[in-house]
């Protein structure tokens, strides 16, 4: 758990929420974490804990119109009236450059889970010498066919209804599907994770599972077609690393994972590393191999930082 939650004015206008935890002891690098769709940086406390104890600080802000970050275009559900999905991706090089302020030096890796995982890859390849280490967890970026349908029908929602309101088709054809799409499933959030009492515990959060409004799903797709087409202008040393789910149907069942590892190869990326994790879904870090995953998360991101000396 973190002790408290701070506020760092964004250049965007945006008042972002975010939670500190510092290194013990000698500092090796700072790592900024961005968190997923409908959910908020106070569900990384574990994940933070860990990361603090070998040696990085550790930042995780909540993106516009989620947790508790406010805006004056951000309602929650919604990044902004326009320019949404640029905006969070500037908020998150105003953390970056909060953390680089206060810890001069360190080198700096640049975590996304999900929805995160899309705002870290075009952060990253807009700021392409501003990160020494690239994380992207259960994220998936190979929706052309199925993303094209879905903007279509966001488009028309958007016609028919204006943008700020919930999308009544998307979450139907993603977490509703994907839920019912799990064997004996027990609610539609199933798909989240393996363990009953981590979905629970989703369920739980006001700060979890509201309803994301039609502009947010539309910038979301901004950045899931964006990500593949600038992941060029990224150092071809730079360390990437991947996770997925072998039973998670976001990313339909870490295949598509695998297929960014090979937008990265096709590309003459040389430091990329990839897990699918066998019986998980979609939440690693909350995920029965949790522990698992940390520590070898810790591994590679200590070898990362490292190689930035050498």
């Amino acid at each position: 758990m973190f002790e408290e939650t701070r506020r760092l004015e964004s250049p965007t206008g945006a008042s972002l929420a975010y939670r500190h935890q510092a290194a013990s002891g000698a500092a090796c690098g700072v790592l900024l974490i961005c968190h997923g769709m409908v959910e908020h940086s106070g569900r990384y406390g574990d994940f933070a804990h860990s990361m603090g104890a070998n040696g990085f600080h550790v930042y995780v802000h909540d993106h516009r119109g989620h947790g508790e970050t406010t805006a004056p275009d951000a309602v929650r559900g919604r990044f902004a009236v326009r320019d949404g999905a640029a905006k969070a991706l500037d908020d998150v090089w105003a953390m970056r450059n909060l953390a680089t302020d206060a810890h001069p030096g360190l080198p700096v890796i640049l975590f996304g889970h999900s929805m995160g995982g899309l705002i870290a890859l075009n952060v990253a390849s807009d700021h392409p010498e501003g990160f020494q280490g690239l994380a992207i967890w259960n994220s998936n970026f190979n929706q052309e066919v199925a993303g094209r349908l879905a903007q279509l029908v966001l488009h028309i929602e958007k016609a028919l209804m204006g943008a700020d309101v919930p999308s009544a088709i998307l979450p139907r054809a993603t977490f509703r599907s994907w839920g019912r799409s799990i064997p004996n499933w027990r609610t539609e959030s199933d798909w989240l994770n393996s363990i009953p009492a981590e979905v629970d515990a989703y369920l739980a959060d006001p700060l979890c599972g509201f309803d994301a409004s039609i502009s947010l799903w539309l910038d979301i797709l901004r950045l899931t077609f964006r990500g593949p087409t600038v992941l060029g202008r990224l150092p071809r040393g730079l360390p990437i690393h991947l996770v997925g789910g072998e039973d998670d149907p976001a990313t339909n069942k870490g295949r598509e994972v695998l297929w960014l590892e090979d937008q990265f190869h096709r590309r003459g990326f040389q430091r990329v590393t990839s897990r699918i994790w066998p019986g998980t879904r979609h939440e690693t870090l909350k995920e029965i191999v949790r522990r698992e995953a940390m520590d070898d998360f810790v591994h590679w991101a200590r070898a990362a930082v490292a190689s930035q000396t050498e």
